[in-house]
């Protein structure tokens, strides 16, 4: 479609907000190109010359930067981009059977969307998320070890107009157009939402504090940093594990023995218990009652 009169000036505005950021215009190309997605749902040719002629480039160097990075959509996209990772770790735990399985449920491939626009199916590289495997995500949300039950049912619920909520992070999964906003730095006040970490990625810290192990000092010293009015490494420990088994106890996906009743529920998870526990009890693989342990 075409970009009409309002878009280009509200979109000229806030390119020039965005550029306010750099000491170099061009430097604003990336976030503009999420600017530009935010409107259509993917970086259109309208989009891409509005985008040149603002920062006096040729509508060829725009291209070849929208061309070259994965969230930069070429054709419109879905509402909500799930993405299941088949990496190496991922794939052994259950990613491509996910994957297998979305495809055959919603009838779509990878980079395909759905007759009613809502999903668009991808394969994707390493969330970063190895100890939650196997790990998908909805418009770069986590929704932690999944699996093709789970996957499917968040897939639905999208489908149906449903707010969800992923694993960690906000307490909802904004739309494509609404994230690929916030991608071009426009806060939309989600960021302090939900938890940030779980208990896996956390569980080296919490060691640490347990055995007292401590980081060495700067070479020669022959031990830890105690600079005057620096934590040492061993008070920096313990003050990080308090800290993460504080958030534990107020996430409803993870391992503390006690949950607020009004915490809101996660997908993929069961309020009071990890994420990989919430599929306990299913036993036929690809069916929806898969068993995961």
């Amino acid at each position: 479609m075409s970009l009409s009169a309002e878009a280009v000036e509200r979109l000229s505005t806030q390119s020039h907000e965005i550029i306010a950021r750099y000491p170099q215009p061009r430097s604003a190309l990336l976030p503009m190109l999420h600017l530009m997605q935010s409107e259509e749902g993917y970086v259109s040719p309208d989009g891409i010359a509005l985008c040149a002629q603002i920062l006096g480039l040729s509508t060829a160097e725009v291209s070849a930067v929208a061309t070259f990075y994965t969230q930069y959509k070429r054709h419109p996209n879905g509402e909500y981009t799930v993405g299941v990772c088949t990496n190496t770790l991922c794939a052994v735990m259950g990613g491509d059977a996910i994957f297998e399985a979305l495809e055959e449920h919603l009838g779509v491939g990878h980079d395909e969307t759905t007759e009613d626009g809502k999903i668009t199916l991808e394969r994707i590289e390493c969330n970063a998320a190895c100890d939650f495997a196997p790990v998908m995500m909805v418009n770069w949300e986590f929704f932690d070890n999944q699996t093709p039950s789970s996957a499917r049912g968040v897939c639905d619920r999208l489908r149906a107009g449903e707010a969800v909520a992923p694993t960690r992070g906000p307490d909802s999964v904004p739309t494509f157009k609404e994230v690929s906003h916030v991608l071009a730095g426009f806060n939309d006040g989600r960021a302090s939402q939900g938890v940030g970490a779980g208990a896996p990625s956390l569980r080296g810290t919490l060691l640490a504090a347990e055995k007292g192990w401590q980081a060495p000092g700067p070479a020669g010293t022959g031990g830890p940093s105690s600079e005057q009015g620096t934590p040492t490494a061993p008070d920096a420990t313990a003050s990080a594990a308090a800290d993460v088994q504080n958030r534990e106890a107020r996430s409803s996906g993870s391992d503390a023995p006690a949950v607020d009743p009004g915490t809101k529920e996660r997908a993929g998870t069961e309020a009071g218990k990890p994420p990989a526990e919430a599929t306990r009890g299913e036993n036929d693989p690809g069916t929806g009652t898969e068993k995961k342990g």
